[in-house]
């Protein structure tokens, strides 16, 4: 693992080497300089010392500077901007430090615990609106229209969809959603998070981020920024975000910057489950809070 330390930082003196402005080199240069040192002073470790995701973000340094040094390709992997190094170096550094990793954990679940919050009261207002909805429906013989309250109806599913999106993250911390039941409910807890460390990082996680990168000019654009970049009617978006193709429908640009909201909250998530999880692989059963259910969740 010291090893692996020491490619990264080796990686990161060739990258400040590259032509660049002078800031993004010191800033380089500032990270290695004072991560190392607090390296070096814990040094020899145990393997168990370090946390999974040092593996990650040496794998994934060593294959960006590949991409970078030795191919010509446009994707991101091969293109790495300073701060991204600056992120893998400190990813490696913060493995060693479990406390504040867990505490980086509780804190990102604490926002799982007051999302909860908005969905339950969400929920309700979702439930009355609808009650209402239903209700003025048989009213629509009085009034020359077919639905009554058209504004009402856009908010009812405009209010549900918040509550899916803001509960993304509550579903994933408190496990509720269905697996395999017959396979997982058998497994070892290492199995699981083995599984789950594996597939949150590989898979999840980087489509959480490519749907993020995608959603952020989407939602630009529902709140009424331009195809040329420009906001047509500055900081007032309420003047010029997406409105809705229904007669008498509420705005839809709102709902849909939402949709970047949700998987930002949704990505956190990941990430503390990451972070759960590789506890539980180096035998940190303390910080490794894994949710175990009395009845699994059935798949019907």
């Amino acid at each position: 693992m010291c090893i692996s330390f020491l490619m990264l930082v080796v990686a990161a003196h060739v990258f400040a080497s590259f032509p660049c402005d002078w800031p993004s080199m010191a800033t380089v240069y500032a990270t290695v300089y004072a991560i190392l040192p607090l390296k070096l002073k814990i040094l020899p470790l145990k393997p168990n010392m370090f946390h999974p995701v040092s593996w990650v973000a040496v794998s994934t340094a060593g294959l960006c500077l590949s991409l970078q040094l030795f191919t010509d390709t446009r994707y991101l992997a091969g293109n790495l901007v300073w701060w991204h190094w600056c992120v893998l170096v400190l990813l490696v550094a913060m493995s060693a430090w479990h406390s504040a990793m867990n505490k980086i954990r509780v804190a990102i679940e604490s926002v799982a615990s007051a999302t909860r919050s908005v969905v339950w009261l969400l929920a309700w207002v979702v439930f009355i609106l609808q009650m209402f909805s239903v209700a003025t429906r048989y009213g629509n013989d009085l009034v020359a229209a077919d639905i009554l309250f058209s504004e009402v109806n856009s908010l009812v599913w405009q209010t549900f969809a918040v509550m899916f999106l803001s509960g993304l993250n509550y579903g994933v911390r408190d496990a509720v959603n269905p697996r395999i039941d017959f396979w997982w409910t058998n497994f070892s807890i290492r199995t699981k998070a083995v599984l789950d460390f594996t597939f949150h990082t590989l898979m999840l996680l980087p489509c959480i981020y490519m749907a993020v990168r995608v959603l952020q000019s989407y939602s630009a654009t529902a709140l009424g920024r331009n195809y040329s970049g420009e906001w047509v009617a500055g900081w007032r978006v309420w003047q010029s975000w997406e409105q809705s193709a229904e007669a008498g429908g509420l705005p839809v640009g709102p709902i849909k910057s939402m949709m970047l909201v949700g998987f930002v909250l949704f990505g956190l998530q990941v990430i503390a489950e990451i972070i759960k999880t590789g506890f539980i692989l180096i035998g940190n059963d303390d910080y490794g809070d894994i949710t175990e259910h009395a009845t699994p969740h059935q798949i019907e």
